[in-house]
């Protein structure tokens, strides 16, 4: 048998494997925090791949047998918690069903193909010697509420990370920047007083001063992929009784953030324009990107594959280096009742990956 030919059979028995493992982790429940039995899953395939692997909760991990600490290594990493199933699911959400060239069941669109893609992906070449990248795979958890115990939790075992593959659905079309997500709890302090005299110093007036200019003001800097920095206001709260000029009003900012800024940078602007007091919530969920002209993402285009910034946010706001969000499936298809993921997308997204991986390793 030639090398070609046994690397295409080699190939071609993962993808079946990664299917298999697919509906194995729809079957099984892995809500966020509650993915034990599905790290279990994971396991089980590095163990059948004779692949060394770590857990740490339930991230589980490996390295390339012949890691080379000298070498730059690669992140790949997709997640195996899911959301909950909405009410309006017809389908039993944890039976795998195959039908008219689709797997139906929860998880399957969002992320289990990517992940299985990303495993099966790993494992081609796992055993491969001389490459010029060391390769990390990551199955990690809560992904789905940004949480602390999935991927934060797990970067400071990896090793140093010249780049990352992020699977998430992208068509394997290649997502070169992400907004990061901002929100910000303010507070417009006033003074108290009766609404029938001339007597206070009402909040809400000054609260509207300050969204005002918080709707017209727009950051300079436009990415050329994700566009402007977004500000939007989607809470407001003041007043006790119709009679009674409030003290204090307190709203919400979401706001989206290009690469173009640090989140830092963005309150620091709000601070400055706004006689609000400003509390962020959270400085972790960063804007993400990755060079246009980087290799994997070159490699990708080679493939017939195109550019472009996604909107949504994943486990690349955590990352400190640059990454590509890139895998099977829609994103309109996450979370989505009946969720499903093409038969034909699997194949698609080991294919894809490694013919891109080829191209850098």
């Amino acid at each position: 048998m030639s090398e070609l030919t046994a690397q295409d059979s080699k190939q071609t028995s993962l993808t079946v494997k990664a299917l298999s493992l697919l509906k194995q982790l729809i079957a099984t429940q892995s809500f966020s925090r509650e993915e034990e039995q599905t790290a279990v899953l994971i396991e089980t395939f590095f163990r059948e791949q004779h692949i060394a692997f770590e857990r740490l909760k339930n991230n589980i991990w490996a390295k390339n047998r012949h890691f080379d600490e000298q070498k730059p290594t690669i992140l790949l990493n997709s997640h195996h918690d899911t959301v909950k199933p909405n009410k309006s699911w017809t389908l039993d959400p944890f039976s795998p069903l195959e039908r008219d060239g689709k797997l139906f069941g929860l998880g399957s669109n969002d992320a289990g193909g990517c992940l299985v893609s990303l495993l099966a992906t790993f494992a081609y070449f796992y055993d491969q010697p001389n490459m010029a990248y060391n390769l990390v795979m990551a199955a990690s958890a809560e992904e789905e509420i940004s949480g602390r115990d999935g991927l934060e939790l797990l970067l400071p075992e990896l090793p140093p990370i010249s780049f990352a593959i992020v699977g998430e659905p992208t068509e394997m079309q290649l997502a070169i920047a992400e907004k990061g997500l901002l929100v910000l709890d303010c507070i417009a302090h006033g003074v108290s007083g009766h609404a029938a005299r001339n007597e206070g110093d009402n909040a809400i007036y000054k609260a509207i001063n300050d969204i005002n200019w918080l709707t017209t003001y727009e950051f300079p800097n436009v990415s050329p992929t994700l566009g402007p920095v977004k500000l939007s206001v989607t809470i407001i709260n003041a007043g006790t009784q119709h009679n009674v000029v409030p003290d204090v009003c307190t709203f919400t900012i979401d706001a989206r953030v290009t690469e173009q800024y640090t989140l830092e940078e963005v309150i620091q602007t709000i601070q400055n324009n706004i006689q609000s007091e400003v509390k962020p919530r959270s400085i972790r969920l960063k804007p993400s990107s990755i060079p246009a002209d980087h290799p994997i993402v070159l490699a990708g285009i080679a493939l017939g594959r195109y550019t472009y910034g996604s909107p949504t946010t994943s486990d690349q706001a955590v990352l400190n280096c640059p990454s590509l969000k890139c895998g099977p499936g829609h994103s309109g298809r996450s979370h989505s009742a009946d969720e499903f993921i093409y038969l034909r997308e699997i194949e698609e997204g080991v294919d894809g990956y490694i013919r891109m991986l080829s191209q850098v390793l």
